[in-house]
């Protein structure tokens, strides 16, 4: 029913957008005097009473270390196994594929450390239009081991990669493409099947940043031939918590940094010491949040039909936020327009008045947007805004078109100044 409801843009669209809403206790925050317009998802979004439930539950009356004789211990490895199923339909991958750990950034430093013990000499080819966590590792991995890096643009004026330069880039001595599947700062998504076969035909591994594209399109690490993918579940309504999927014939191999009687097959071979078990679980809540949006007979069709209905809301959305921040003086908007491949994410500029400025006027009128470069520090510099930086607007599933209004409204103030 409640997808049915998202979906339609009549009267019952906007009661199936406040059952949603109703579910975000954020939602009820108030700043001088009006109700909080969160469109700082993209750096973390807000969180459902479930996932809060969960975690609460977790370690009010199951809280224990793992693999022990005791009815709490056996309760945490049942809740650690469920978390790994959860994340498994969640990026259709396998449960035992799935590792947990503090963040993505974290986690991709511990993967390149393990893949640069297997490699002697090579290239690694990395992106101007990724966020640092998927370019930084690598390049210490290069220099730690002689490899070299090739770096592919971006077009500014589309916020596109140059696929022709991309395709140039791999050749028979890249060791690993490492490729976002969605831009943090400018909402592109890429093209990563494109990208993965082109580097699979070359002999070399993928590593797919999805931290990004994960809240706003359902993960398919089959259909996007990722070898590697990386999100994090503090994006798509869940606790700070990272989660890395590979391939379990690549991770069983890997000569993974570790202490010797920690467990030797994947999934646990890739964590380090005792897990975050309440973010696990609370990873799991956000997932089945997800799926309880729309029905089915699996938890992986719910989340099916769940993206579906966001998508479709979320694009009509952000049509609306483009148009109406490119009508008023002064405002310049980056990235691809709607009807490209891209999230509900919108970067922007006002003439004369810094990033930060602008954020601190809106959130005057509860509308929190974030500034600066989002560690997609590159991007941000080709875009000419060292310096001042950009502001980032993005949408979520609690994000209603009144919200969007308002930003439209704020933007417009300080535009007339």
């Amino acid at each position: 029913m409640l997808r049915a409801l998202m979906t339609i843009p009549s009267t019952s669209h906007a009661a199936g957008l406040d059952a949603v809403r109703s579910l975000f206790p954020a939602l009820q925050r108030r700043h001088n005097g009006s109700p909080v317009a969160y469109f700082d998802g993209p750096g973390g979004t807000q969180v459902p009473q479930s996932v809060v439930d969960a975690v609460s539950d977790y370690l009010l009356h199951h809280n224990a270390n793992t693999h022990w004789a005791y009815p709490t211990s056996v309760e945490t490895d049942a809740a650690l196994a469920a978390a790994r199923d959860a994340l498994a339909d969640f990026l259709g991958g396998r449960p035992d594929e799935v590792a947990f750990g503090a963040n993505m950034t974290t986690l991709t430093f511990h993967l390149a450390r393990a893949l640069g013990r297997r490699w002697s000499g090579g290239e690694l080819v990395v992106t101007e239009l990724d966020h640092h966590a998927n370019v930084d590792p690598w390049r210490d991995l290069a220099r730690e081991r002689g490899l070299t890096v090739r770096t592919v643009r971006f077009h500014t004026e589309t916020g596109q990669l140059d696929l022709a330069e991309l395709a140039a880039a791999i050749g028979p001595s890249t060791r690993l493409v490492a490729i976002g599947a969605a831009s943090n700062a400018l909402g592109t998504i890429s093209d990563v099947r494109r990208v993965a076969d082109l580097a699979h035909a070359a002999g070399a591994l993928v590593f797919v940043d999805a931290v990004h594209y994960a809240p706003h399109a359902l993960v398919d690490v089959a259909a996007l031939g990722a070898d590697f993918l990386a999100c994090s579940a503090y994006k798509f309504y869940g606790p700070h918590i990272g989660v890395l999927w590979g391939r379990r014939a690549l991770i069983d191999e890997l000569d993974l940094p570790r202490l010797a009687p920690a467990p030797q097959q994947s999934p646990e071979r890739q964590e380090t010491g005792t897990q975050n078990h309440e973010g696990m679980v609370g990873a799991a809540a956000a997932v089945d949040f997800l799926a309880s949006l729309a029905g089915g007979p699996t938890r992986r069709a719910r989340l099916e039909a769940a993206f579906a209905a966001l998508h479709a809301r979320g694009q009509a959305l952000v049509e609306r936020l483009w148009s109406g921040l490119r009508e008023l003086p002064g405002v310049t908007v980056f990235g691809p327009p709607p009807g490209q491949p891209r999230t509900p994410t919108v970067a922007f500029t006002l003439r004369g008045t810094p990033s930060e400025q602008v954020a601190r006027a809106l959130a005057e009128r509860a509308v929190f947007v974030s500034h600066g470069d989002f560690y997609a520090q590159t991007v941000v510099t080709r875009l000419g805004h060292a310096d001042d930086g950009v502001v980032r607007a993005g949408c979520a599933c609690y994000t209603s078109p009144d919200e969007v209004e308002r930003l439209l409204a704020g933007v417009a103030a300080l535009a007339r100044r």
